[in-house]
This record gives structure tokens, C-alpha cells and sequence, in this order.
């Protein structure tokens, strides 16, 4: 009697549940959805894989929305997203829906409110600060930073010249995070020469473990993933990001205030020539308002954010862009001499204005970027329903799937060899993209990386210094279309940790 009292509930409930949807599943039924969905459980099956075959599956539904006029509809089980890749449709999203997608609570269990993740109400204040504290003034001095880093990168790198392949990302994500540290938290962390980092490796595992709950669906209920192992240890990680970051800010704050009591700072006009020459966390809370700003809790966030964004996303970047120099020995030479035409034999440091110098190394990113976007999907949550530029409607309490992997690659956008490799596709002369979201490797919108003048001034200083004095190896394609097997762990990385082989560079005066 019990057990059919509690299926007639059941039945109840659910009945309910459809009813108060029905508007979403009328909505939804207009769009496509792929071949692959099942009743109840929709796309989920195709995402039980590793994070390799997860964004097999990914691409594969970005080919998919390019066949279906930029929209594919897929459950997974009982939510409902849309993944789209149509500029119109995707710059409205970015400029109309600000709220992140629920899935971002994972990371947000990382770094808390910190800018890219936080809620529209945060966010708004947030921004306002962020945006003086990456003004191109300030970012540009960071150069010298980028440049010391790199060359300690190209000295460790000697090391592994002539002695065949081996995985060059050990060695570009602890550049990028020693560059981070350094110009985030004014601390230099010298993970170049101590890669076992207790710093790093909570951080790379951190990331790892929340791509886990993201696509593992009985990892992502609290309750359920504290019957996990990996919930033990994501907690050992997470104290040891949040204990050490506590302390530097602990540090800094004991620092200006000794600088304030010495009556070396006291004009309370801030001016930003002056700033220009701080640190992120400097400006973070003097810009905030200093002891009136941000308190630690929200100073965390915002450096975490920030390291967590700048390291991998600049790293993964640098990595891309050897492995395509590797396959095109061509585009590689055509770097390397006019680097050659900027720095000759010497062997000194990148300046600032070196880089406005490497006009065709800059290409040769923008390319790499938009084949392999470190960040390939965003993900925004539908509030409210909204009628698309193209006239489809998506019903409130959906959310939506920017494929920026997808944009990137449609040939209605990029031609027909859209999925070439070809830097000089971003010669201004051929450069004709019909809308700015076309290529938006730092997203689009209001909600866009406010950083990515810094990420882009980091990769072109480390990729300089590396290739000045190396030249990259690997298996040469035989097509115009790179083949790179790559997973998503959060962002797109190469499965084989970017393995290439160096040789070291003769002067061209000696070839």
C-alpha cells in the first residue's frame, strides 16, 4: 500500500514538474537537437567518457550547430542547454545574459567571487575596479617581468636541447605562474627552478578534480562527492591555494601600512602613473579603497582569479602555438627571421617596444588562438526568455554553450579552409570578418577578459625567447589542417603535454 501511495506521489510530482516547464518544452522542441539523444537522459551518455572523449563529443556538437544554422539544442538528463556558434545570436547572449552558468559553482568552490565567476550583483563592482587596473599603461610595464621570466625559461630549456622529445608544458606553466606570482602578488615563487611546488600542483590537481564534477554527474551533488575520495583531497589543495595566497595578502597589507605610517604615501589623489609601477594586489586594494576596499576574503578571490585565468590560459597558449611551429617548419622560419631582424646575434632581453615589432609572430598567435582557443566554450544561464537576431526563441531556465572552438572554425565566417592553418589569414588586407564575435578568443561583451592585453604580451615575450635560440621539432603535417589530439580539463590542452624535441639556433650569418 505504501509503495503505491509513493509512485502516485511520484507521478504527482512529476506531472507537476512537466506542467510548470511546458513553455520550455514547446520552445525546445523547435530547435534541433543531435542524432545522439536518448529519452530522459539526452546528451549525458556522450560525456561519460574521459575528458578526451568529452571534447570529441564537444567538437562533434559544434559541427553539428554548423550544419543546423548556428543552434543545437541537448538535455542532459533534465537541463536543457542550447550550444551556439551564429555572431549575432552569441554577442546578444554575451551582452543580455550576464550570469554564469550553475556549472561554474565548482570553480567557484576554488576562488570563490573572484571577477570571471561571480554573480552579476558582485561582478558589477568588481569590474570597475578591474578594468583601470589592466589599462594598457600599467599592463605594458609588466614587459620587464615577462622578459626576466622568459629568459630563465630559455636557460632551462638548454637543458633539454639536442636529447629528443619530451613535454615542454612542466616548463611553460611554471613560466607563466612565476610571471603571475610576480606581477599579481609582487612574490617571486621560483617555480622555474622548484617545479614541485606545492603552489602548482594543488592548482593543476584543483582544476583537474573540478572538470571531474562538471562532467561526472554524481559528482556533483556536495553531499554525494564528500563520499569520495576526491573530495579529500580537492579540500588538502584547496587549504593549501588559500593558506598561502592569506598570507601574502597578510604581508602586503602589513607593507603599505608601514609605507602609509612612514608618510611615503600620502596623497590620497591616486594616480595611476604612480600605480603603474604596482603589483595587481597593490592596485587591488589601494583602487578598492584600502582599508575601507576589499576586505582578505575578496582580495583572495581576486588574486586566485587572476592567477588561476593568467597561468594556464597564457601556458596552454604558448604550448598551441609550438606545436603548430613543429608541424609548419615554413611559418617557424618566417618567425624566426624576423625575430632575427629585431635582435640579431645578441642575446639581450625583450623590451616593451620589441613587441610591436613582431608584427607576423602576432599573426602566427592570433592563428594558433583561434584553432586551438585556450578557453574553446562559455557557458551562460537564460534568466529570462529571449528571442534570438536569428528569431529563435530560448525559454527561460536554460542555459546556453558559446562554442568559441566552433566560431572559430565555421566556414561561413573563415572560407572554406576555415580548419587551415594559415597566420596570414590575419593580414589586415584579408582580414574581412563580418562581425566581431567571429574571433573572440578572450570572449566578447561586457563580461570579456579584461586581460588579455597582458595574456597576449606574456605569450609573445615567451614564444620570443624560446624560439631566438631553439628551433622546435616535431612530426611535419602533410595537410594544411593541423591534427592535434586535445582534452578539456576546464580549458583545452594537448594530450601529450605539447611533447616536441629542441635544437639549438646557429646565427643565420653561420648557416
Amino acid at each position: 500500500m505504501i509503495f503505491w501511495l509513493l509512485l502516485v506521489v511520484l507521478g504527482l510530482w512529476i506531472t507537476m514538474y512537466r506542467i510548470r516547464r511546458r513553455r520550455m518544452y514547446k520552445l525546445a522542441s523547435l530547435i534541433p537537437g543531435p542524432d545522439e539523444e536518448l529519452p530522459v537522459i539526452g546528451v549525458a551518455h556522450t560525456l561519460m567518457g574521459d575528458t578526451e572523449d568529452i571534447m570529441a563529443a564537444l567538437q562533434h556538437y559544434s559541427y553539428a550547430a554548423m550544419e543546423r544554422d548556428g543552434l543545437l539544442k541537448g538535455w542532459l538528463n533534465h537541463i536543457l542547454y542550447f550550444l551556439g556558434l551564429n555572431p549575432l545570436d552569441v554577442e546578444m547572449v554575451l551582452k543580455v545574459c550576464l550570469e554564469k552558468d550553475d556549472l561554474h559553482r565548482f570553480i567557484r568552490k576554488i576562488i570563490g567571487y573572484g571577477g570571471i565567476f561571480a554573480p552579476v550583483t558582485i561582478w558589477r563592482r568588481r569590474r570597475k575596479i578591474l578594468v583601470p587596473v589592466f589599462s594598457p599603461k600599467i599592463v605594458e610595464n609588466f614587459v620587464e617581468v615577462f622578459s626576466e621570466q622568459s629568459e630563465k625559461l630559455a636557460k632551462r630549456l638548454t637543458e633539454s636541447a639536442d636529447n629528443g622529445k619530451f613535454s615542454i608544458w612542466p616548463f611553460l606553466s611554471t613560466y607563466t605562474l612565476d610571471s603571475v606570482c610576480e606581477t599579481a602578488m609582487g612574490i617571486k615563487m621560483n617555480t622555474q627552478s622548484n617545479p614541485d611546488s606545492p603552489f602548482l600542483k594543488a592548482l593543476s590537481r584543483l582544476l583537474n578534480l573540478v572538470c571531474e564534477r562538471i562532467f561526472h554527474l554524481w559528482l556533483q551533488p556536495d553531499w554525494m562527492f564528500k563520499l569520495f575520495p576526491q573530495y579529500t583531497e580537492h579540500q588538502r589543495c584547496l587549504n593549501t591555494l588559500h593558506a598561502f595566497t592569506d598570507e601574502v595578502i597578510k604581508k602586503k597589507r602589513k607593507e603599505l601600512q608601514f609605507i602609509k605610517d612612514k608618510s611615503i604615501e600620502t596623497n590620497q589623489n591616486y594616480d595611476l602613473k604612480y600605480y603603474k609601477r604596482k603589483t595587481f594586489l597593490d592596485l587591488l586594494i589601494t583602487l578598492s579603497g584600502g582599508e575601507t576596499g576589499y576586505n582578505d576574503i575578496e582580495l583572495r578571490e581576486e588574486v586566485l582569479t587572476l592567477t588561476i585565468a593568467g597561468t594556464d590560459t597564457s601556458a596552454h597558449a604558448v604550448g598551441f602555438t609550438l606545436k603548430l611551429l613543429t608541424k609548419y617548419p615554413e611559418v617557424q622560419e618566417r618567425v624566426y627571421q624576423e625575430l632575427y631582424e629585431v635582435f640579431g646575434e645578441s642575446d639581450r632581453p625583450l623590451v616593451k617596444e620589441d613587441l610591436l615589432k613582431l608584427k607576423y609572430l602576432e599573426r602566427v598567435v592570433k592563428e594558433s588562438i583561434r584553432l586551438f582557443p585556450p578557453v574553446p566554450f562559455i557557458i551562460r544561464k537564460i534568466l529570462e526568455e529571449i528571442t534570438l537576431p536569428t528569431g529563435r526563441v530560448l525559454p527561460a531556465g536554460s542555459g546556453f554553450v558559446i562554442s568559441i572552438w566552433g566560431i572559430h572554425r565555421d566556414p561561413k565566417y573563415w572560407g572554406p579552409n576555415a580548419d587551415h592553418f594559415d597566420p596570414d589569414r590575419f593580414l589586415p588586407e584579408r582580414l574581412n570578418l563580418p562581425h566581431p564575435c567571429c574571433f573572440m578568443p578572450f570572449s566578447n561583451g561586457p563580461r570579456n577578459c579584461v586581460g588579455y592585453q597582458y595574456a597576449l604580451m606574456s605569450i609573445k615575450t615567451a614564444l620570443s625567447a624560446i624560439l631566438r635560440r631553439f628551433r622546435v621539432v616535431g612530426e611535419r603535417e602533410t595537410s594544411t589542417i593541423p591534427k592535434i589530439r586535445v582534452k578539456l580539463d576546464i580549458m583545452m590542452k594537448a594530450v601529450d603535454g605539447y611533447e616536441l624535441a629542441l635544437e639549438r639556433r646557429k646565427p643565420l650569418a653561420d648557416q
